[in-house]
């Protein structure tokens, strides 16, 4: 094998799928043409080439970055070999999306802007209404689009040789998935006394009910904080961002890479997401905007993403640039959206001298979204075993797993959309334990108001220029000497 022209073949693919992806999501165009792309680049993705970079992988030396180029390559023409067989279905996915509707009271919305008016909603029973037409159409029509990509990624594991869909992921992205699992549970089990503690006072504050009442239909809701709006004005959005990267020492308004995409389209996805179409050279951050801190939340992380790509070494590999372990860039997003619960940033960028009930509240969000993602990655694991469940049970598991960790009812229609290929959920479950020893890192060095500090801003660069060629413990062992440890997020939310 050419390695040299696999990885500018490789590069060139993920740069046009990544645009792709852009255009689409960030409601430019409603086509989501992955055929053609994959097509110019067929060659990528060939059981030979697999099976000689799986044969580089096994002879590479183990430590080094021969080592972790060999991995990172093995991994992406692996994830390429399974997209390959899901492209069509994700298109067809992709352009049923932006052109359903659903029926609410009467009025017509769309699929992908629903959940964003749910989120503004403040009326219980048309959240809820809103609700029932989401589920419905996740079951039909896109139901079945996402049972066939989950039965052909499944198909595609056996085929390359791994036991399972679960296996393959742990080989080709060196995670173990059921210990990370374990640590997981402890958290779950250990948080879920303090769990409705927590939760009841700022849900009575945020929406006027207790645990009893709550129902999935309601956490758009609470997620967006809509109490908060007047300290989270929109006309400061992007301007808080520019003047905390400018406090780290860092102008974005010289970054010629990247591009703001913030404003509102009918088919905008509502999930905000960064594409790095060619890092360091093309980034874009996109956002649609619901209001308050959301809002800010969403531009911050995003925007973490951002500058992790857009301050990259132009000069690294490409694997580097654009591969390895996803945790890392999450951390640095998780990093940087934590600032708009901090009560210094608060202070200084947004002048809000008394934070206690936002960062009441930041905390019970931010528990929530762990609960939900270890039941997420244990259902996950028992969705990819190769044990052969059936869709009805698997989606009871689901809603049983899911209910279990956010203690309350729990529908069953995502059991098969509420899922991200190859466990994207323990990348943000690693991330949520490395930005906070990252994040203790930086506050011990430079003080709690890190974020005006250029020398963190240099430490900070000094990371993002790696890329990813470490992946989450390879990183904290090189910063701290600690070891990985999912017990410190139970330390910081202030409940071990």
């Amino acid at each position: 094998m050419d390695l040299d022209a696999y990885r500018q073949s490789a590069e060139t693919f993920i740069t046009e799928l990544t645009r792709e992806h852009y255009r689409h999501y960030a409601g430019l165009q409603d086509t989501f043409e992955l055929e053609p792309i994959y097509e110019r680049h067929r060659d990528l993705f060939t059981r030979a080439s697999i099976d000689a970079l799986r044969d580089l992988d096994a002879r590479a030396p183990a430590g080094g970055d021969q080592g972790r180029q060999a991995r990172m390559l093995l991994d992406f023409a692996v994830a390429g070999f399974v997209g390959e067989a899901t492209k069509a279905v994700e298109e067809e996915l992709a352009h049923t999306e932006a052109t359903l509707t659903i029926e609410v009271g009467g009025e017509r919305l769309g699929f992908r802007e629903a959940p964003v008016i749910q989120a503004n909603e403040p009326d219980v029973g048309r959240r809820a209404e809103i609700e029932a037409g989401l589920l419905a159409a996740t079951e039909q029509p896109l139901g079945p689009f996402h049972r066939e990509l989950i039965e052909r990624q499944h198909a595609c594991a056996t085929e390359l040789g791994w036991h399972s869909y679960a296996d393959m992921c742990e080989h080709c992205k060196r995670i173990d998935l059921r210990a990370l699992s374990e640590q997981t549970a402890a958290f779950s089990r250990d948080s879920a006394e303090s769990y409705p503690r927590v939760l009841e006072p700022e849900l009575r504050r945020t929406l006027g009910f207790g645990m009893s009442e709550l129902r999935r239909s309601d956490l758009p809701r609470f997620f967006r904080a809509a109490e908060h709006d007047r300290n989270f004005p929109a006309e400061r959005l992007t301007q808080s961002f520019l003047d905390t990267m400018r406090g780290l020492g860092i102008d974005v308004s010289t970054q010629a890479g990247v591009t703001f995409d913030i404003g509102s389209r009918p088919n905008k996805s509502p999930r905000a997401f960064c594409a790095p179409v060619r890092a360091p050279d093309e980034v874009y951050l996109v956002v649609a905007p619901v209001g308050g801190w959301d809002d800010y939340a969403g531009l911050f992380h995003e925007g973490g993403h951002t500058e992790h790509f857009a301050c990259v070494e132009p000069a690294l590999p490409f694997e580097f640039r654009r591969l390895g372990d996803n945790s890392v860039t999450e951390t640095y997003a998780f990093l940087m959206q934590h600032l708009v619960e901090n009560p210094e940033w608060l202070a200084r960028h947004l002048d809000i001298d008394d934070s206690s009930a936002l960062a009441a509240h930041a905390r019970a969000y931010r528990l929530v979204y762990l609960r939900r993602y270890t039941g997420k990655i244990a259902y996950e694991l028992e969705l990819h075993s190769a044990d052969g469940a059936g869709w009805g049970a698997l989606a009871d598991r689901y809603a049983d797993l899911l209910g279990a960790a956010l203690q309350i009812e729990w529908p069953r229609a995502n059991f098969v959309s509420d899922v991200d290929p190859g466990f994207y959920s323990a990348c943000y479950l690693r991330a949520w334990a490395l930005e906070t020893h990252l994040r203790s890192y930086l506050s011990d060095r430079f003080g709690p108001s890190w974020f005006d500090s250029t020398q963190a801003g240099e430490v900070l660069r000094g990371l993002w220029r790696d890329g990813q060629r470490l992946d989450a413990e390879e990183l904290l062992g090189e910063l701290t000497g600690e070891r990985l440890d999912f017990g410190v997020v139970l330390a910081d939310l202030g409940l071990s």
